[in-house]
């Protein structure tokens, strides 16, 4: 993590350029297997001519991250790149222009942001290694990898595949129980598990094997709340969510799943403010499609059907093949007196739905992967979710 280089005229604001530096290196460390050069080493190779293979090779690290910082008046602009410093390769880039009104607030978005983004993109870097004899870190970096896929069964399969394999190569590796525990209650929650109960049993014990050796692991906190709101223990499932928080504020899935667990419990109001949070730190995620259902699932709920279109169209176009986000969309757009869409979507749910679920009210009331919260919550989606499906042409049986 080379030091962010002042472009502003103003020499003074180097200071600003500094503390980026310091708080993206402080959130890349916490990433699991994440080795990162201290500040104060990278700091020697300020103003000097960056050769990043030379770099690789004195700190004996895989990739350089390099950035700048330009201030105009009151507008700011941060450009950074990630570079593989074995072939000097530019693997990704980013740039924020913002208005510096609060520049302790617009410092932790843009690196919450970038922490996030390059989670992601080093994952599948490491992925993509050729490697002749995979270890137990290789196995979970290709499992990562495929969760960076579209979901699918297959996908799922093979991440478990990977993190079983890596588990049989170090039976004590926390983060195997706890990446293969996140597949197993992600399959759950998704409506994609063969066997629900026996692998969210499963999960629980991997994750309290994990917590045991690793109290402080953030992930695994997070993966517990996954489980515990899988089993609608919601008020257990969000004190997990906030100690994952508490031990890294860039959780995003810690904040929606937080969200959904304020739903279920009754707090709908308090839930959109967490989602927006959630897509501020991550605007371009793999899953943002998820955050914009979950905000149209608030609105439809409150019966702002104007709203609940707006967000869960952004839904459909971010993830097209998810047949919930399209039955959620006939709902409010049947709701809204639009029955010819309505029923298309809701023809367009079944289809790519791989049961029967969307077939009737009754059936969508029973799929296991339904979770419709405590009894004010379920009365909403009554008067709402289910008196739009009818609109839209779904039978009662």
């Amino acid at each position: 993590m080379l030091p962010f280089t002042n472009l502003s005229d103003d020499r003074d604001q180097q200071y600003f350029a500094d503390g980026i530096t310091e708080d993206l290196t402080t959130d890349l460390s916490r990433l699991e297997n994440m080795f990162v050069i201290s500040c104060n080493t990278a700091f020697t190779y300020r103003n000097k001519p960056v050769d990043t293979k030379q770099i690789g090779r004195e700190l004996g690290v895989r990739y350089v991250l390099e950035g700048s910082v330009r201030r105009l008046g009151n507008q700011l602009c941060v450009s950074t790149q990630l570079i593989d410093a074995a072939t000097d390769a530019h693997l990704w880039a980013e740039r924020f222009d913002r208005d510096a009104g609060d520049l302790f607030a617009l410092q932790n978005e843009i690196t919450s942001r970038l922490g996030n983004a390059l989670g992601v993109e080093l994952i599948a870097a490491e992925a993509a290694r050729p490697t002749e004899h995979p270890d137990a870190l290789d196995c979970i970096l290709r499992g990562r990898a495929e969760l960076l896929k579209p979901r699918t069964r297959d996908s799922h399969r093979e991440a478990i595949n990977f993190f079983e394999h890596a588990l049989a190569l170090d039976p004590q590796s926390v983060e195997a129980q706890s990446r293969l525990a996140g597949v197993l209650v992600t399959s759950v929650l998704a409506g994609m598990a063969d066997s629900a109960a026996a692998d969210l049993a499963r999960a629980e014990g991997l994750l309290d094997r994990a917590l045991a050796a690793s109290p402080r692991l953030a992930f695994a906190h997070f993966e517990k709340g996954h489980v515990l709101r899988a089993l609608n223990r919601w008020e257990e499932a969000m004190l997990e969510y906030e100690v994952a928080l508490a031990l890294d504020q860039n959780s995003v899935y810690a904040l929606t799943g937080l969200g959904w667990c304020k739903l279920y419990a009754g707090s709908i109001e308090e839930v959109i403010p967490l989602v927006e949070q959630a897509i501020r730190l991550s605007p371009r995620d793999l899953w943002i499609g998820h955050f914009y259902y979950l905000i149209g699932t608030v609105y439809l709920l409150q019966s702002h059907t104007d709203e609940a279109i707006v967000w869960l169209e952004k839904a459909r176009s971010a993830m097209p093949t998810l047949p919930i986000h399209r039955s959620r969309l006939a709902s409010a757009y049947a709701l809204r007196g639009e029955t010819e869409r309505a029923a298309a979507e809701l023809a367009e749910a079944r289809r790519l739905s791989s049961d029967d679920r969307f077939s009737s009210i009754a059936q969508l009331r029973a799929s296991p992967s339904a979770w419709w919260g405590m009894p004010k919550i379920r009365a909403l989606y009554e008067a709402t979710y289910f008196a739009g499906l009818r609109k839209a042409g779904m039978p009662e049986e």
